[in-house]
């Protein structure tokens, strides 16, 4: 269930609001990274204090992708470099994280620094970051007091039916679980292809690859991160060559590669950007070019990693 009560808080005076309900004032829809920034974190932290929140799930983690809408520029690290290691560990599906990370979270959000997730405490506490400094708070409790002390920090905190952002219990499209049949069926496919490329989403536009073998699928396997989820692609080419040469005369595609070393990277590019992507990969060891539109991209297999009890709770 979601929660109960919901707020909108923001720093835009209803007064100067249209009948529509646009804002047309003069406050910026960026953060200030000051004053009005520590508001918008101290009214979260009474909203949550009140709900007697002291930790929260991370969900629907994401970073920047190919395109960033935000209206600040993406920094290194998507805004988490002071809370996650560069690999994002513990930044995922499900991650339980203290309220002051949370607020941290919330201020890289309201920063547009390109990370995003929803945050919750079960069906007790939501916090959603939308748009232009709207922060939806909802609450299985009034929290009358945390009200208050939003409209004494100088926020507009604005009954709500529900959030905006509020997951939809539809939301999730791949609902397979990565589990004991869905393996066996990856070893089947290996025991005809011998080489399988596996993209490990571990959270929205943020990937690893691996080239998985007979050999090295159990390693593979206990490497992966929770609740990521798994798209199974035919091997690599060794024939880099011919790779390239088959690229569409238009549009983009996701290009991926094995350099000498064994890692395995991945770029999009587009017609373009293909000489300078044949310079790149001269000497790479193998390579596949991946369709960009959904109706075009027919994977394998594709699965979502449950948790230890089977249960997928990812909603990808």
């Amino acid at each position: 269930m979601p929660p109960s009560f919901v707020h909108r808080i923001t720093k835009y005076d209803p007064a100067d609001r249209d009948e529509h309900g646009h804002y047309c004032g003069a406050e910026d829809a960026v953060s200030d990274h000051g004053p009005v920034e520590a508001a918008y974190l101290a009214a979260v932290a009474a909203f949550a204090e009140a709900s007697g929140v002291v930790r929260l799930q991370i969900r629907e983690p994401g970073v920047t992708g190919v395109v960033h809408f935000g209206a600040e520029p993406p920094v290194d690290g998507h805004g988490l470099g002071r809370l996650f290691p560069p690999d994002l560990t513990g930044y995922h599906d499900g991650a339980e994280v203290s309220l002051p990370v949370a607020l941290e979270l919330v201020r890289a959000m309201l920063r547009d620094q390109g990370a995003w997730c929803r945050l919750e405490a079960g069906d007790a506490f939501t916090v959603h970051v939308g748009w232009d400094q709207y922060v939806y708070v909802g609450s299985a409790l009034p929290c009358a007091d945390a009200v208050a002390r939003a409209r004494e920090l100088g926020l507009f905190p604005e009954p709500l039916t529900a959030s905006p952002y509020a997951a939809e219990s539809d939301e999730a499209e791949v609902a397979e679980p990565a589990d004991e049949p869905f393996w066996t069926r990856v070893r089947t496919a290996l025991a005809s292809r011998r080489t399988l490329l596996l993209e490990e989403t571990f959270v929205r536009n943020a990937s690893r690859w691996h080239r998985l073998t007979p050999e090295n699928l159990d390693e593979v396997r206990t490497g992966l991160g929770p609740r990521a989820l798994l798209t199974v692609w035919p091997g690599l080419t060794p024939d880099v060559g011919a790779v390239l040469a088959a690229l569409p005369e238009e549009g983009s595609v996701e290009f991926v590669w094995q350099a000498q070393d064994g890692t395995i990277t991945h770029a999009i590019v587009d017609d373009s950007e293909y000489r300078e992507l044949a310079a790149h990969v001269a000497d790479a060891r193998a390579a596949s070019a991946l369709p960009l539109h959904l109706d075009a991209r027919h994977p394998l297999l594709c699965a979502v990693l449950p948790d230890s009890d089977g249960v997928v709770r990812a909603r990808w």
